[in-house]
């Protein structure tokens, strides 16, 4: 029987799995924050891993989902943002030291994408995209049923795509990226801002403001909500045009908190599309589905990952 273990790393919360088999539903899933006053993040990890080891199997390999750059060819947390100190951390070689077996990383939205492409809405196609859009923008490309990686592994960086050379200021510092437009956190500044000015919304007055909030504010018919997931919609439909016209995918899978607003966002984001795609020849038979996997997708990627470096 072949075990394997994998672990999401978040900003506020690890998580470990544990799969027997063929299984993609884990044995058991563990949780921890990630940072607290007992113990470094690391030292977190550490005991997570030792926490979801079984007690009387080996463990064929362990694979780490990381947030931001990653190098997976040599195992390097390049940058983890919202951990103090995890730059250029050698990860694979101190875990693979503790634990004497194989250790693989991944960047989490290369992993999601591995996820949905293997055992998810992408299974059975050979070129695919996904997006996340969520608190921030993820992705990840399948290029001829392998994922694209590049020099470094850094590549499918697809929420930093320039739409608005000179607008508002992306988390990584840059102006006018995608995810400084349409991601949950852009929604809801904008919101914000537009309540500031004035703007009527039976969402004015509300001291703390949600993606959920914002959808059901648009099921009431509120137009500042309708306006606000159309304009993440549309910037949304922009940037994929210019996807469509580098990888030329069959398939994109889009998921993440801000893609079950439904309608309300894919509406405007098929109509842009529509508008800027340089040849209808790129949307034809191209299939845009919902993501299959939730949270779990990160831990369900890079199992992925394992069993193909690692087989039993």
């Amino acid at each position: 029987m072949a075990t394997y273990i994998t672990v999401d790393i978040g900003g506020t919360q690890l998580r470990a799995a544990r799969y027997t088999n063929d299984s993609i539903t884990p044995d058991e899933v563990i949780r921890t924050p990630t940072q607290s006053e007992d113990g470094t993040p690391l030292d977190r990890l550490i005991h997570l891993i030792g926490q979801a080891w079984p007690a009387d199997e080996p463990v064929q390999a362990i694979g780490v989902a990381v947030p931001g750059p990653t190098d997976p060819y040599q195992g390097i947390v390049i940058e983890a943002p919202n951990i103090p100190g995890w730059n250029d951390l050698h990860l694979r070689e101190i875990l693979e030291q503790r634990f004497r077996v194989p250790v693989a990383l991944g960047n989490d939205a290369n992993m999601a994408a591995l996820g949905e492409w293997r055992y998810g809405a992408g299974s059975g196609s050979h070129d695919l995209l996904y997006l996340t859009v969520s608190t921030g923008i993820g992705s990840g490309v399948i290029v001829r049923d392998r994922l694209l990686l590049g020099a470094r592994g850094l590549a499918g960086e697809l929420g930093h795509l320039t739409v608005m050379p000179d607008g508002p200021i992306c988390g990584c510092g840059q102006h006018g990226h995608l995810e400084a437009l349409a991601s949950g956190t852009a929604l809801l500044r904008w919101v914000k801002e537009q309540l500031a000015s004035g703007v009527t919304s039976t969402l004015s007055g509300e001291e703390h403001i949600s993606g959920l909030q914002i959808t059901q504010a648009a099921q009431q018919g509120d137009l500042l909500a309708i306006k606000a997931l159309e304009r993440c919609g549309t910037y949304v439909g922009i940037a994929l045009a210019s996807f469509l016209h580098i990888f030329n995918p069959s398939l994109v899978v889009i998921g993440g908190g801000v893609s079950r607003s439904g309608d309300f966002l894919m509406e405007p984001l098929r109509f842009a599309l529509k508008s800027h795609v340089m040849n209808q020849a790129y949307l034809e038979d191209l299939q845009i589905y919902p993501a299959l996997f939730g949270d779990e997708v990160g831990l369900v990627g890079t199992l992925a990952l394992i069993r193909d470096l690692y087989p039993a």
